[in-house]
């Protein structure tokens, strides 16, 4: 595969040919940032991690990573510098998540709220490559836009494959704003349980991030813990880390709804729900 910037990379973590590399991948992540993967992709990389039934995981990150946040030691780094970091601890994850591929487009952040026709040509091209059962991107209710350009590219680019070799499931996790809100009966509940080393393991490898004020590591596995406690309030716990996804599957079926309303239905549902539990409160 060609991609359109000279920037993008590929990295294969157990040096195996390109494109077998890719046709061998069943569950692929796409994420707008780096570390965006490991944060809401995990129980993709979890279902592949020993290559049970000959599951692998491929990761594509769609942004350069100059716009990273930086203070402490990384305070005076350049843009460039920081593209070089967010690369190297990318890859670092790809070879601990032993993922089969990792691809890192390149984009700036600022070009995923433009014209994204380079970046679906890009992702078309991945998909077709590795016609994966699952994709995991972000939810169409998440809070930033780099996150939704992705997303909306990410649907563009499925629509143009042949029905055939669609994913047979696109999930919408959570970064940037949580799916707590959705209808229990619309969540996709994902169970990480018993994976907390691996998790902690790739959550560390992103020190630039990390160490330059943001602690997203902690902020992960205490979502995924208050996932799995406040999930049912009148049963014990059946997982202790759980991570909840949108189903988007229905936004790349040949006549597909518009996403806007797709989302807002969910609202609505979620808004006619508080109004009926007052109800009963509340003349």
């Amino acid at each position: 595969m060609t991609f359109h910037n000279s920037s993008s990379t590929q990295f294969i973590p157990d040096g195996l040919q390109e494109g077998e590399a890719w046709r061998r991948v069943t569950h692929l992540g796409i994420g707008a940032h780096h570390d965006d993967l490991e944060f809401m992709a995990f129980h993709g990389i979890v279902a592949c991690f020993d290559h049970a039934e000959e599951n692998w995981f491929g990761g594509v990150t769609c942004t350069d990573g100059a716009g990273s946040s930086r203070t402490g030691r990384y305070r005076n780094c350049t843009d460039d510098e920081m593209r070089n970091f967010r690369v190297q601890e990318q890859n670092a994850a790809a070879v601990v998540g032993r993922y089969a591929a990792m691809a890192q487009l390149g984009y700036p952040s600022s070009r995923l709220a433009g014209d994204r026709a380079e970046l679906e040509s890009d992702l078309e091209g991945i998909l077709r490559a590795a016609q994966p059962r699952i994709v995991y991107t972000h939810n169409l209710a998440d809070k930033h836009d780099s996150h939704i350009g992705v997303t909306a590219a990410v649907l563009a680019a499925i629509r143009r494959m042949e029905p055939e070799i669609r994913p047979k499931q696109v999930l919408g996790c959570e970064v940037w704003r949580d799916l707590d809100w959705l209808a229990d009966a619309e969540k996709v509940a994902l169970d990480v349980s018993g994976h907390d080393h691996l998790a902690a393991a790739l959550n560390g490898i992103f020190d630039s991030q990390i160490a330059g004020g943001k602690r997203y590591d902690l902020a992960i596995a205490g979502r995924r813990a208050a996932n799995a406690t406040f999930f049912h309030s009148h049963a014990t716990d059946a997982a202790s880390q759980l991570c909840f996804a949108m189903e988007l599957t229905p936004l790349i079926r040949d006549g597909a709804p518009d996403p806007a309303d797709f989302v807002l239905g969910a609202v609505d549902r979620f808004r006619e729900d508080v109004r009926l539990r007052l109800a009963k409160f509340f003349v």
